[in-house]
């Protein structure tokens, strides 16, 4: 039980984690950032992935239940007295196949690593996984080893699956950060759109915070002696690792400034929707 549920456990977290920290990291760098101003947990990144995870995480799934249906379907066509030449065939054209898709697709990337497609670490972990099962299709086809090589064949047998898993992980992570990133923009794309549509933020403060940023208002209240400064045409982009993160009033990713001040008491910040 471990062995079957303790690894897909392990890399689904992990990667939960890593697309988070990837989707951040590319909305930070569209907006101007570094994703480490924002100071965000382990925790923060892994509930910020799962609403954009939701897409390539089901259809692993849908695809991982197909592949058993079919090997389902193909194993029990390998009964005693059915295994024939269709089986040969089958697993000589997965593994040609699998070969066949991985490479094209590794030489793509190498060609083109700029232009090459999102889906290519996808198709790629595909293609090795096609592979592999086509190699097993053809050990089964074949029989059992002998006794006396079936420990050797045992150990280069879990050798081999250590290898094709180690790869296919890093496959998915690699897969999963070119879509992180392109989400990561999107993202970054979508709070210029909706910018007036984010949560408006007074500053008041005691201190004059000079605040230069375009669009930003500075009025100031109090008196001589006690005055107080009130900054408005600011909006609330996230509360995080003890800052306050502002957008300006016709903030841009092209030409923007992000307003970062301190969540403690020598500044007060009021929320409304408009």
């Amino acid at each position: 039980m471990i062995s079957s549920i303790g690894p897909p456990v392990t890399v689904a977290t992990a990667l939960l984690v890593y697309f988070g920290w990837a989707r951040s990291d590319a909305q930070a760098r569209a907006m101007g950032l570094d994703v480490s101003l924002f100071g965000y947990s382990v925790q923060d990144y892994a509930l910020r992935s799962i609403r954009s995870l939701f897409f390539p995480l089901v259809s692993l799934l849908i695809a991982g239940l197909a592949w058993l249906a079919v090997d389902g379907w193909v194993r029990g066509q390998m009964e005693p007295g059915r295994r024939g030449p269709l089986m040969a065939r089958l697993s000589a054209a997965a593994t040609v196949g699998g070969t066949a898709l991985a490479g094209g697709c590794w030489l793509l990337a190498v060609v083109l690593p700029r232009g090459a497609f999102l889906a290519v670490p996808f198709l790629m972990a595909a293609g090795v996984l096609l592979a592999e099962w086509g190699v097993r299709l053809h050990r089964l086809t074949l029989g059992q080893p002998p006794r006396t090589s079936g420990r050797l064949v045992l150990q280069h047998r879990a050798l081999e699956a250590t290898f094709v898993f180690t790869l296919v992980t890093v496959l998915l992570f690699w897969g999963v950060s070119d879509f992180a990133q392109v989400v990561g923009r999107g993202l970054a794309a979508d709070v210029q759109a909706q910018l007036a549509s984010l949560p408006r933020a007074d500053v008041y403060s005691h201190a004059d915070l000079s605040i230069g940023a375009p669009g930003v208002a500075q009025n100031r209240l109090g008196t001589a002696s006690a005055p107080v400064y009130k900054y408005t045409g600011l909006h609330l982009l996230v509360v995080s690792g003890g800052r306050f993160f502002l957008l300006p009033d016709g903030w841009t990713l092209a030409r923007g400034t992000v307003v970062v001040l301190p969540d403690n008491d020598d500044v007060r910040v009021e929320f409304g929707n408009r």
